[in-house]
Order: structure tokens, then sequence, then C-alpha cells
């Protein structure tokens, strides 16, 4: 197999990038293909002599995968027989024209076929082999001791002035509804939601209001108008927390991701090791044994 040869530090580089992009394409056309397998020999079209068959409408969904997806699914079906019928139109007019027989097109019909049986070796050994069980298992394995920040949830009441923060706490300390008065008065978008904010950990607020809510106790509202780019804020604090571990759904695709990408290193990693491989480097420029410059050179006359 000729095989490209590129700088150590290009290789590298484009290694990770690469092994992701067969892996989920293969993962994407297995996906797609099996929404056309029902029975492969089912005609669904003729052209001319040839015959379009379910298995054409499922293959060609692998190679045309990234555009389906910019269409509704049930157009799916329509699109790709209008692809399969056009293709054995033109197919039809490359053969009478004799293109199937040079050495050219062979050439690109090997390296289809090696793509083809890449993909297949992709879809068997590396997207099957990884299992909801296996995610499953890569998840509690993660976050098993898994210790996330201190975080807290907080609400606010938003006011222009100084003065108008003063007065809110004033109605606070007096029995107003913390939620009810955020309704009421507050400027910010949060106002009609009873000022909630929701949880959130450093780094998240502005540095005053982040100071000052952090030092509060659950319940605890601030004595004193807290000043922002925003305004001036009332504070309180809702609750406090570890944050915890996200839920399974939230993270499955990308653990499975990650092991799709360590089944492919696996896979190669191996399979070179069992293959003899050769890497020809493009051949430098001869140069003179002698080190001088190449090129004819004038003999002086006796």
């Amino acid at each position: 197999m000729i095989q490209l040869s590129f700088a150590a530090k290009s290789r590298a580089r484009a290694t990770g990038t690469l092994a992701a992009a067969l892996v989920a394409a293969a993962t994407l056309s297995a996906s797609l293909s099996s929404v056309y397998a029902q029975e492969a020999g089912d005609v669904v079209a003729r052209v001319g002599d040839s015959e379009v068959t379910e298995a054409d409408l499922a293959f060609a969904s692998q190679d045309f995968a990234t555009q389906l997806q910019q269409l509704p699914p049930t157009q799916w079906r329509g699109v790709l027989t209008d692809i399969v019928v056009d293709m054995e139109v033109m197919a039809n007019a490359a053969k009478a024209a004799g293109i199937d027989k040079e050495e050219d097109f062979q050439r690109q019909l090997d390296f289809l076929k090696l793509r083809a049986l890449r993909n297949a070796y992709l879809v068997r050994e590396v997207e099957n082999k990884v299992t909801d069980a296996d995610v499953k298992a890569a998840y509690d394995q993660e976050f098993e001791n898994y210790s996330g920040e201190d975080e807290i949830s907080a609400s606010h009441i938003l006011l222009k002035t100084k003065e108008e923060a003063e007065a809110a706490i004033k109605e606070l300390e007096g029995g107003k509804d913390f939620a009810e008065l955020a309704k009421e008065k507050s400027t910010g978008p949060s106002g009609p939601n009873g000022g909630s904010l929701g949880y959130f950990t450093r780094g998240q607020m502005v540095k005053p209001f982040e100071d000052a809510a952090f030092e509060l106790e659950v319940g605890a509202i601030t004595k004193q108008p807290v000043e922002t780019q925003f305004g001036w804020h009332v504070i309180k604090v809702e609750d406090k927390r570890t944050q915890p571990a996200p839920e399974l759904p939230a993270v499955s695709e990308r653990i499975r991701q990650d092991l799709l990408r360590n089944r492919y290193a696996e896979v190669m990693e191996k399979l070179k090791a069992e293959t003899k491989i050769e890497i020809l480097e493009p051949a430098a420029e001869e140069q003179p044994q002698d080190g001088s410059e190449g090129g004819a050179q004038e003999t002086p006359k006796n």
C-alpha cells in the first residue's frame, strides 16, 4: 500500500482528530444504513438494464451522510433514490465511453475498495465493540469519587440606586417576602422569576456580587446593598452544596466518543504491530559527491 509521508509533527497533531473523524463517520454511516436495511434485494427503480435496490440506497446513505443530516428524515429515501438513479445514468454513459477500462479509473476503484473495507472494519471492530454497558462502566469509574466545587443558589433584587436598595432591605427586614419584592421591584431579567439565579460556583458572577453572596449563610440577606456595574443588589442565599456529579445522559455521548477513540487507538496499534509498514520519504535532490554545485561547467583552455 502506498502512503503519503508528512512531517512528524503534522502526523502527531492530526492523528487524534483523524481517528475521531473516522470513528464518527463510520458510526453515522452504520446508523443511516440501518434505516434502509429492509430487504437488500428489493428493487426500488430501474435505469435501462440496471436495477436500483434497497442495498444501493443503504450504501449511498454512507457517502451522503453529512448532506442527509441537513434534511428531514422523511425526505431521505426520495433524495437517495434520485441520487442513485442519476449515478446509474452517468455510470452507464461512462461505460459506453470506455472509462471503466482506463488505468486511472482502476486505481480509483482500488482506493474506493480500500476505503470501504476500512469503514466496514471500523464499524465491526470499533463502533460495535463499545456498548451502553461500557459507557455506564466508564461513567461509574470516572465519577465514583467525584468531588465538585462549592456552589450556592441565590436570588437577588437589582435596583438602580443605593437608596432604592436600602429601602428594599428595610421592607425585607419588616417581613416582606423576598421573591414577591423581586417580582415587584427588581430591574434584572430574573425579577419575574422571584430574582432566582439558580446554582453557581465561584468565578461565574462579577466579583463584588460573588464575594458578598459566598459570605452569607443559607437564608441570610445582605445587610448592605452590593454595587456592581449593573446596579445595586440585595442578595439572598437559598442553598449551599458541593456541586454534584453530572447525570449519565448529560455526559454519555462524550464518554462514548472517548471510548471509541481509545478503542480505535488500541485496534490500530495492534494491527500495525502485526504488519510490516514502510513509509517512503520523498527522495532528496541529488548533489555532486564533492559538494560543488551541479550543472555543466566550462573547462578552461590551456
